[in-house]
């Protein structure tokens, strides 16, 4: 990989608002910042442009390498065409082939070395499951295109890092998948993700607790610790710095988030919530544990409001300023 390789955008759900980010995120591109290509249907940009009275104009390339001439003059866009018409608001189970083609073909530059990372636009998990596809998200996805890696999905904005321990999975099913081997696996995945994207050469990892008071010494539930006060101690034995279990209520305050670089959620709401809240419009989604760099939006494909024009780029925009950073910092 080049220091200028470009970064691949993937277009998401078609009927969704990913088409609006990417022309507003080119529109905001700064002087001397990574060029970026869209895996997107040039005629669907097209009309999302004119539609919405977007001035992006827009130029279709055959390959990443021809990205970094294009990008200062035209968003360059590497063909994935629809097999439907695109309706806003409106998933197409006949473009979901589309919509996964497109990440594919992502993972394999990113593979091959000729970009520098993906950013993937927010998809329909329904639409696309109705058509046959058997992941939960983005996540699980990624992780088998990889070779079957151990992944964890991170979370992240400037002022809080995240990473739930179950990520797609009912609260109740969640609870009964807690164990400790995964506690210590998302702790080993984001130590070293931390330490090689993020620069950060000793993490510290925050583990939250599952009931509220931290099970109150087994009177609000004993998983703190028949579970997680375990899984702490084998982190610590394998020379990593943990601390908890914290009990949730009080973890994401601003007092208490300088004391740690990332917190071990032991379900996805209890992650979400806190950085939601804080950033909700520029926290970025982040898959550590891959052999590439891989971010994206912290938000879905916004169907309520795809093509009228009031989709935020901000989260975008925030992926794609995290890919080339980590893409710089990244450490094999």
């Amino acid at each position: 990989m080049t220091a200028t390789a470009p970064l691949a955008v993937t277009m998401g759900e078609p009927a969704g608002v990913g088409g609006e980010l990417s022309l507003k995120a080119w529109q905001a591109r700064r002087s001397g910042s990574r060029p970026f290509f869209v895996l997107d249907d040039p005629d669907r940009l097209a009309v999302v442009a004119r539609q919405l009275a977007i001035d992006v104009p827009l130029r279709e390339i055959s390959d990443p390498g021809e990205a970094a001439s294009v990008f200062s003059s035209a968003l360059p866009v590497l063909a994935v065409r629809l097999d439907a018409p695109s309706t806003p608001g409106r998933p197409d189970v006949a473009n979901a082939a589309a919509t996964i083609e497109a990440i594919e073909r992502a993972v394999r530059f990113a593979q091959a070395g000729t970009v520098a990372g993906i950013v993937t636009n927010p998809i329909q998990k329904k639409t696309l499951q109705d058509a046959g596809f058997r992941h939960p998200g983005h996540t699980e996805f990624l992780a088998e295109l990889a070779g079957g890696v151990d992944v964890a999905m991170m979370l992240a904005c400037p002022q809080l890092r995240v990473v739930p321990v179950t990520i797609h999975l009912s609260l109740a099913d969640a609870v009964r998948a807690l164990d400790g081997e995964a506690i210590v696996r998302a702790g080993r995945i984001a130590a070293l993700g931390l330490r090689t994207l993020f620069g950060i050469e000793r993490p510290r990892l925050a583990v939250a607790a599952l009931n509220p008071h931290a099970g109150e010494q087994g009177a609000m539930g004993d998983e703190e610790r028949r579970i997680i006060m375990p899984a702490i101690e084998a982190l610590r034995r394998e020379g990593f710095e943990a601390s908890g279990p914290a009990p949730a209520d009080t973890l994401f305050h601003a007092a208490a988030r300088p004391a740690y670089d990332v917190a071990l959620c032991m379900y996805h709401d209890q992650a979400l919530i806190p950085i939601k809240t804080i950033d909700f419009a520029g926290g970025v989604n982040v898959t550590l544990g891959l052999p590439f760099v891989r971010t994206s939006p912290d938000h879905g494909t916004a169907l309520d409001i795809a093509g009228t024009g009031r989709a935020d780029p901000t989260s975008l925009l925030a992926a794609i300023d995290m890919a080339d950073d980590m893409a710089r910092r990244r450490r094999h």
